[in-house]
């Protein structure tokens, strides 16, 4: 069987760097690359990647909103993130995104492959410097919402119901019902009035303008 991986990075030497080295393993198939979130998203259906790699720090559309919407259309995209950064916040927040790996731009190019394979076969996938700075005690209490359940809890709070956010963001009702799962987890509330209290007490249904 073939991966079919897809790099996704604004920086042309990075991508063709990646490509040239993945290309030499049997069981690898570069499926494309491409350059911006964006892309990422509006091609992940076509292109049917089994692995994205992809850079959290590019123009327009970022990894970490990119990586929530591609799992949205294919959940069975493993993302695999590729980033210079190695601050716990980055790397912490692209793990709840849904990302399943992060890999720093200046390991050896076969830790790639290592992480591809790991992250196929289900694994979570930290290099070194990514664990290393991934220390126990870095995250605080309560977990944060991400920008796709922020826009989620802003449609709800809007009273709005799971069709109906369904619909104005293309995605489905079931999409929708995980993220209001995910989002009572994490916020401890159930009903739309604490929602819509929440959106309004921590300014999200003032953000309508972002």
């Amino acid at each position: 069987m073939t991966t079919r991986v897809v790099i996704v990075d604004d920086h042309p030497m990075v991508a063709e760097g990646l490509q040239s080295i993945l290309e030499t393993y049997d069981d690898l198939e570069i499926a494309g690359i491409l350059t911006s979130g964006q892309e990422a998203v509006e091609a992940v259906e076509r292109l049917e990647p089994d692995v994205m790699l992809l850079d959290l720090n590019m123009p327009g559309m970022g990894g970490l909103s990119a990586t929530e919407i591609i799992l949205e259309r294919r959940p069975e995209t493993r993302v695999l993130i590729l980033s210079m950064h190695d601050s716990p916040e980055y790397i912490s927040t692209a793990l709840r995104h849904g990302a399943r790996g992060y890999v720093l731009k200046d390991v050896p190019v076969d830790e790639v492959k290592t992480a591809i394979d790991a992250v196929l076969s289900g694994e979570q996938y930290l290099c070194t410097g990514a664990r290393t700075s991934l220390s126990p005690g870095t995250a605080d209490g309560r977990e944060p919402l991400t920008g796709r359940e922020q826009t989620i809890l802003l449609q709800l709070a809007q009273g709005k119901s799971n069709k109906e956010v369904a619909l104005a963001l293309d995605i489905s009702v079931r999409t929708v019902e995980t993220h209001r799962k995910n989002i009572r987890r994490k916020l401890g509330i159930s009903s739309t009035a604490g929602l819509t209290r929440y959106a309004m007490e921590h300014g999200v249904l003032q953000g309508t303008g972002h």
